[in-house]
Order: structure tokens, then sequence, then C-alpha cells
């Protein structure tokens, strides 16, 4: 078994990512070759936050718990920018000759927040979390295909798969598989390897990390504190950000993203990657499960309208399918779904379903612009006689009581590390009653995917997840009608590199990798 690191094996746990280069940077990032300047408190707005949460890896659903996590923990594996798989807690990888077991060494010397030194027993304990009957983490179906985990020496972890997956290593940098200590009972203490220390949480509303002065990872953590703040609503954030209360924020407006470009004290981070807008049906509740119906809600939705009106250009037409140009298997050969009330109506009134409203729960929370992009599509739908009632929930909650609850509701998906993490999380049968939010379950797809995730064939693996995109975009329960850039915002002194496309605020990773101006 032999250990490689190198790019084509980087690639093929991360997905070619090459088409989500950063289509923006801020004016500081083009001098961020020089050393990084340590100091100063990186204030951080962040919308998309629930009170309910806690500091559990199992169940990171918010990209406030996600900035945060990353603050204080690390994974095996990292997403670096450009979408490759960099070392973190691991050094180096490798898979046997089918990929059904893979071997990861860990990196020597990695001190806890509490003084304890990592060890392979703390990384198959954190494994192990996401496994079993009675776990409750959101990556339960991934893990699914983990049938043992062992410390095969003091600073070695080997993991044996059900079947075959030559993409594996990718899911060692999900959020959920952070390492914590072994037989950590309190994981909200938010005990961890990471660049800052947990000084103060409070669930929905705040939190404050302090430098680690221990930390392992060199060139990293130059902030001395960073203070997250939970702000939904968008004029408020972008307030704070022009007034100097906040240093960056992420989910810019794409109303007012052109005037803050235009400021001279306020930088834009505009990228391009697989994040996408899209309002879900549960596949298991009437009327939509019958697929018909689902297609005549896909055919009722003006696509353009919705990126002329709602995103001002800032993204491309999507085609009820998440797999993206990002991603290294994205199938161009789809026939895209039009605009067509007419064919809607026909489909409706066959169903017998006219006159039949449709309730659509919205909020904010999954993205800015969710409750004016529900109207326009009710408006859109009403040519096709299709009545959608626009139903506006609380902001705090949404994702614990109307997410996957409701038999049709605002999402967005930001894209995952590569096609078979995107496509197993949240389509797959195992996924689900976890994130598989339309409660989707297509023999056909479920054959597909397993076959792609064992095949190294590159062609045939293409074909096989070329079906697997074919199939959702005709039979699945999401309408997406556009792909959506990032785009966050920062004050002038912001410093940064290259950012990741994998998620927005650089992969999540801004406290980490950003700094101050001299």
């Amino acid at each position: 078994m032999a250990f490689r690191t190198d790019r084509r094996s980087l690639l093929l746990g991360a997905g070619a990512c090459g088409a989500a280069a950063a289509l923006g940077l801020s004016p500081r990032a083009l001098h961020a070759q020089g050393t990084p300047v340590k100091g100063g408190t990186f204030r951080l707005a962040i919308a998309d936050f629930d009170t309910a949460e806690t500091l559990d890896p199992q169940v990171n659903e918010s990209r406030f718990m996600m900035n945060l996590q990353y603050q204080i923990r690390n994974c095996l594996i990292e997403v670096g920018p450009g979408g490759v798989l960099v070392p973190e807690l691991a050094t180096e990888w490798a898979g046997n000759a089918d990929s059904t077991v893979w071997t990861f060494k860990l990196r020597e010397g990695v001190e806890f927040h509490n003084g304890k030194t990592m060890t392979a027993d703390d990384v198959v304990w954190s494994i192990n979390l996401h496994r079993g009957a009675d776990t409750i983490s959101e990556a339960k179906s991934l893990i699914a295909q983990v049938s043992e985990v062992n410390a095969t020496a003091p600073g070695e972890v080997t993991v044996t798969l059900v079947a075959p997956n030559a993409g594996f290593p990718s899911l060692m940098s999900l959020v959920n598989m952070l390492i914590v200590p072994a037989d950590d009972h309190n994981l909200d203490a938010g005990i961890g390897t990471g660049g800052y220390v947990l000084e103060s949480y409070e669930p929905g509303v705040r939190s404050l990390v302090k430098r680690n002065p221990n930390y392992w990872k060199e060139g990293r953590a130059h902030f001395d504190s960073v203070e997250l703040r939970a702000i939904a609503d968008v004029n408020a954030r972008t307030t704070a950000l022009q007034t100097g209360q906040i240093d960056a924020m992420n989910f810019v407006d794409t109303t007012t993203a052109g005037l803050l470009e235009a400021m001279p004290d306020v930088a834009l981070i505009r990228t391009l990657g697989k994040q996408h807008y899209a309002f879900s049906m549960n596949c298991t509740a009437a009327p939509f499960t019958d697929p018909e119906v689902r297609m005549a809600m896909k055919l009722a939705i003006d696509r353009q309208e919705i990126l002329d009106k709602i995103l001002n250009g800032y993204g491309s037409i999507a085609n009820d399918q998440p797999i993206s140009t990002a991603y290294a298997y994205h199938n161009p050969n789809l026939e895209q779904h039009a605009y067509d009330p007419e064919r809607a109506r026909a489909i409706f009134q066959k169903a017998g379903l006219e006159g039949v409203t449709v309730p659509l729960h919205v909020a904010e929370t999954p993205f800015t612009g969710a409750t004016d992009m529900a109207q326009l599509y009710a408006e859109q739908a009403a040519r096709a006689g299709i009545s959608i009632e626009v139903k506006r929930e609380p902001e705090d909650g949404y994702w614990s009581n109307i997410w996957g609850k409701k038999p049709m509701f605002a999402t967005k998906w930001s894209g995952r590390v590569n096609e078979d993490v995107m496509l197993s999380l949240c389509y797959s049968k195992e996924s689900i009653g976890g994130w598989n939010e339309t409660s989707w379950d297509n023999e056909a797809f479920n054959t597909a995917l397993v076959a792609a995730r064992g095949e190294k064939d590159e062609a045939k693996r293409k074909e096989l997840y070329w079906e697997c995109q074919t199939l959702i975009s005709a039979d699945g329960g999401m309408v997406a009608p556009v792909w959506a850039d990032f785009i966050d915002a920062t004050s002038g002194k912001v410093v940064h590199g290259e950012v990741g496309t994998d998620w927005e605020l650089d992969g999540a990773r801004a406290s980490e990798r950003w700094w101050f101006a001299a």
C-alpha cells in the first residue's frame, strides 16, 4: 500500500474544482503574498444560525456552527483553495488495491486545548461517533459504509469499508468529522486541536474564541481573538460593515453587492462554485408523490427571470440537480428544463389538481432573497394555473422546524467536496431521515451511485455520475433554478490569499486563514 498525497490522488478525493475559481478578490488579496500579521479581534457577522445548536460535531447544521467548529477543531483532511484535499491531522493516506481499506498516518505532537496529546484512539473514537444505531450524526449515511475502524499503530488509523470507495478520504474533510478527545462526553465544551480556544458561546447569538498559543499549524490563526455575531437581517449586517462594527460578513444581498463593491473601504469577494438555491418537495407527501407533478413544478418556474431579478446576474441557470460545472463529473448533456406553463398546466389538470393550492414555506435563513424568489415563483406558476401560497416562517428554528418537515420549503446547498459526498448525503436511500430533505428514493439512482463510488475507470465513473444527475433532474424532488455565486464582504483592512470555494468565507475558514493589514 503506497502512501500518496500527490495532486492526482487529491483531486480524485476532492473533485476537480478549477471552474470554481474566485471571480473577484479584494484589493488587499492581491498583495497577500507577504508575511501575515498577528493581532486584533476579527468580528464576523454570520447569517444562518440556530438557537438550538450545540458544539457536538454530529450535528453541525448552520454556517455559524461551521465557522465556529473550524476555529476550535480540525479534521484529518482539509479542503484547500482550488478544491484539493490537503493534510491536516493526517499527514498522508493510502488505499488498498480495491479501495476497501484506507490507512491514515497521523500528525505527531498535536495537543488538544486541555493539554492531552492526540492519539490514534482519539481519531477512532471521533469517527465512531458517527456510526451505529444510536448515533445522531448528520454524516451517518456516509459513514455507514465503514465496517471497522482500528488504531493499527500509535500514529496510524485504518478504516475498512463494506464496499470500494475510491474517494473515501474526502469524507474525512467534512465538518462533522472533527477530531475530539476520546471519551469526551461533554462535546459542548468545545475541546479540540484548532487554532482558537473557546471562551464563550451563546447559541444563535454570539461566540468568542482566543488564539491557541500551542497551535500546531504554522502560518495560521493570526487574530488574537475572533467574535462571531449571529445577524439574520442582511441590512443590519451591511450597515454593521459600513459603520465599522464588524470586519466581514457572509450572504451579501445581490441588490446591494454592486454598491458595496464601489465603496473604497469595503471589499467584495465573489466566487463561483457549487451553491444552488432551491425549493424542495417531499416525495412522500401529496401531491409530490407523483413524479409528473414534481416535473410540473419544475416547468412552472422561469429560471432566467429568477437569475435576473433575484440574483441580479450573480449566478447562472441550474437544472434541478446539484452537480455544477465546478465538479469533475458535471453532465453537460442534460436537457435543460425550460419554462413551460402550458405543459405544467396540463400535468396538473391530468392529476386532478386544478384549483389545489400548494403551500411553500420560506424564510431568509436558507438564503437572502428566498422570500422574494418564492413570491416570483408563485407569480410564474400562476400563469400555469398552479396556485402557490407563500408562507413566511420565523428565522429562528427554521432548520429545526421547517426544513425537511413541510411538504415544500426553501433550501440552499453549497455543494460538497465531491460528487459522491453530495449525492450520498442528500439523495441516497440511506440518507432518508437525515439530509435527504426530499425523501426521494430511486432504485436506479441508488444502484448507479454505489457503482460510481467504487469505480476507478474514469470513463465508467463519469458515465455513472452522469446517470445520477439525469435521474435527479428528471425524477427528483428539488426545483433548483439557479447556481448562486458566493458573495462575502470585508472591510478594507482584511487581507487574504486565494479563497476556498467549497463554502463562503474561504471555505468557512476565514478566521484561520485571514489577517489584518499592518
